[in-house]
């Protein structure tokens, strides 16, 4: 039995739902989100309340029936109240602008590295070393957050790097920390 795939998801006001044969449209005040699952798991709305079951126990119906309700709460979470992640950049002369709807970032390398938002993402820069990813959809925005970290990852030796924001980064002796 799915513990998750089994809990309803409620509609929050303004927020609409189609369900077609090939895949949901959510559409909600932030936007609107589509997607198609597996054609086996059956998707139902009644009175706000979205509830997803499997035709079996076989355990690829179990995967979807699980994967296939947090989706869906995701995309109803998206359209309504949306997502974001925020980044800090620590040490000495790394800083971030923004340039239009991207952003510039200068982390020590040789050159500046610039990014890009997706269709549907946002990049708002707050001072000039805190980052702001934000958007509708909950997987494009952890991406983008993911490919700007990859740019300076923490250095587990001194700390510096991009990282999000409340991210414990533990710092490791030298060598000579070794040596004693």
């Amino acid at each position: 039995m799915s513990r998750i795939g089994n809990q309803p998801i409620e509609l929050p006001k303004g927020v609409d739902i189609q369900i077609e044969s090939s895949g949901v449209t959510v559409k909600g005040p932030r936007g609107q989100l589509s997607d198609s699952f597996n054609s086996d798991i059956a998707i139902e709305e009644s009175g706000g309340i979205i509830k997803v079951s499997r035709p079996s126990d076989e355990s690829e119906h179990k995967a979807f029936h699980g994967l296939t309700r947090s989706l869906l709460a995701n995309m109803v979470t998206g359209v309504s109240e949306g997502f974001e992640k925020n980044l800090e950049l620590v040490g000495v002369g790394y800083r971030v602008q923004q340039t239009g709807k991207g952003i510039t970032l200068s982390v020590m390398l040789s050159h500046s590295v610039v990014m890009q938002p997706p269709e549907g993402v946002t990049l708002e820069v707050e001072d000039n070393n805190k980052i702001k990813v934000s958007g509708i959809d909950k997987q494009a925005v952890g991406q983008l957050a993911a490919e700007i970290r990859k740019v300076r990852p923490p250095n587990v030796y001194t700390g510096k790097g991009i990282r999000y924001a409340g991210e414990y980064v533990r710092i490791k002796p030298g060598k000579s920390a070794r040596r004693a």
